[in-house]
């Protein structure tokens, strides 16, 4: 009931994260880190992400927030990721071509308005993106062990790849899908205000 109720109009507004974002982005980071770790889930650490690693992401204007309008005295952040042409390579090698591919990163969507299908809709957005810089893949990665995490990728089109075992990382599957390839109708739309054209350096 209550994210219906968050979720009216089912729109948000997504657009290039800034300095003032900063706090919000870690938040949800932390929020969905605690959250996986609650799952039995190691992908990120238990705490999220300190600001020394996510300050250069919105320096280099690859970090989105998707806001809800209108919430005098709440939160408006209500998602963040991160979509650039880093290519991690401890995973991607020179035979996976790693520039033809954008690379989402830091998804993490508020558990207030989870399961409304705001991942489904950022990780179109983030495909449309991927197309309108000419990539031919939107690419990422996710835990080695969450089973379920790696459903719901597959559920989005995407193809797993090979999964990476190193010891040292959790993370190590690794899936793409085609630039530009939606899912359907979202049950959210974005207004999207982020100037996705743009050729940030971390884009092109």
């Amino acid at each position: 009931m209550q994210s219906n109720l968050v979720l009216s109009p089912q729109t948000l507004t997504l657009r290039r994260a800034g300095v003032g974002d900063l706090p919000a982005a870690l938040g949800l980071l932390a929020e969905a880190a605690e959250w996986l770790h609650r799952q039995g889930v190691r992908q990120w650490p238990r705490g999220g992400f300190g600001p020394e690693r996510i300050e250069p992401l919105i320096e280099q204007g690859v970090l989105y927030v998707a806001d809800i309008a209108g919430r005098p005295g709440r939160r408006a952040q209500m998602a963040v990721v991160a979509v650039d042409g880093f290519a991690d390579p401890e995973f991607w090698t020179a035979a996976d071509h790693p520039g033809d591919a954008l690379y989402v990163h830091k998804l993490a969507v508020s558990r207030e308005i989870a399961g409304m299908g705001v991942g489904d809709a950022l990780l179109d957005w983030a495909s449309e993106t991927a197309r309108d810089h000419g990539r031919r893949w939107l690419r990422l990665d996710c835990s080695k062990e969450n089973q379920r995490l790696q459903s719901y990728y597959r559920g989005r089109a995407f193809a797993h790849l090979r999964t990476v075992d190193l010891p040292h990382r959790a993370s190590g599957a690794l899936f793409q899908r085609p630039a530009g390839l939606t899912t359907g109708a979202p049950r959210v739309h974005l207004l999207d205000r982020t100037a996705r054209r743009d050729t940030s350096p971390a884009l092109v």
